[in-house]
């Protein structure tokens, strides 16, 4: 597998509304490409790569995403991400038990569908629930989800963070498969039902670890994806992103059969010390 190098600083960024971008003004470039992005992730880029023929490859970076600081989360972070050609999302998550069993303790491996995950813990399908149920769920637990309640699939993520993760065994590393399709992102969605997609997240007890799909090679649907996510976007008062065309380009020329995944190593260094901040393991944590 070979290691690449890839942008820190591009023209586009991601599209999804539930991911906040940060921006520098570059005075060295063109007036239309003066507002620059920090990525929050190589994946662009790195499909690019294995678009041109580069094969399997991974890459340790920084990233970066505005949500804020926490004890699990700070704006600048490490993040590992790797891709497989020819596998699956199944084969990938065989892989990624193989990895973190060298580098962390766990008791077990279980896998449970998201929609799985939601019925055990809040007696709701993710699927078909409305927004008053999730509403509901949130009230039920004495917590103000008043922030996102006009968006179902705020809703959805919050009652996941806040409500299902915790619930997942302590000692077990927890994937979580099958995302909704409208929580696709870049990922192909599945043969067997429309409804869900092949993407999973990675969860040693309640800490969220990875996220990884068996990826989309689609260029027409994942332009579909990138301008209703901007859509949605105004919707909700948010910044347009730009639509990276050079990433669609190099989907239309052809992306091999493959599926990978990113994993946050501030948060496997966490893990593997029993540390329960991230600034624990950072020497220059965001300043709050």
């Amino acid at each position: 597998m070979l290691e690449v190098e890839t942008p820190v600083l591009a023209p586009c960024g991601v599209t999804e509304p539930h991911i906040a971008n940060l921006t520098v003004t570059c005075a060295a470039v063109s007036s239309t490409f003066r507002t620059q992005y920090l990525q929050t992730s190589p994946e662009y880029a790195m499909k690019r790569l294995i678009a041109g023929g580069v094969g399997d490859c991974f890459e340790i970076t920084k990233v970066f995403r505005d949500d804020g600081v926490s004890k699990r989360h700070n704006p600048e972070f490490t993040l590992l991400e790797w891709y497989r050609l020819g596998f699956t999302d199944a084969d990938l998550m065989e892989e990624i038990v193989s990895l973190l069993n060298k580098l962390v303790s766990f008791s077990g491996v279980r896998k449970v569908t998201y929609q799985q995950a939601f019925l055990e813990t809040l007696g709701l399908c993710p699927l078909t629930c409305s927004s008053s149920d999730l509403v509901h769920s949130f009230e039920a637990e004495g917590l103000d989800c008043r922030v996102v309640m006009d968006d179902r699939n705020s809703l959805l993520d919050l009652a996941m963070s806040l409500l299902v993760e915790p619930s997942f065994p302590h000692g077990d590393l927890t994937f979580v498969t099958e995302y909704p399709s409208n929580q696709a992102a870049l990922a192909r969605v599945c043969e067997h039902d429309s409804r869900v997609a092949h993407r999973f997240e990675v969860f040693l007890g309640g800490l969220e670890l990875a996220n990884g799909y068996w990826e989309l090679s689609d260029a027409a649907e994942q332009r579909r994806r990138f301008e209703a996510d901007n859509k949605r976007r105004i919707e909700l008062g948010l910044p347009e992103v730009p639509v990276d065309e050079e990433f669609l380009a190099a989907l239309g020329e052809g992306l091999p059969d493959c599926a990978g995944v990113a994993m946050g190593l501030d948060r496997l260094l966490m893990l593997s010390l029993g540390r329960s901040n991230i600034k624990d393991v950072l020497a220059f944590p965001a300043s709050v």
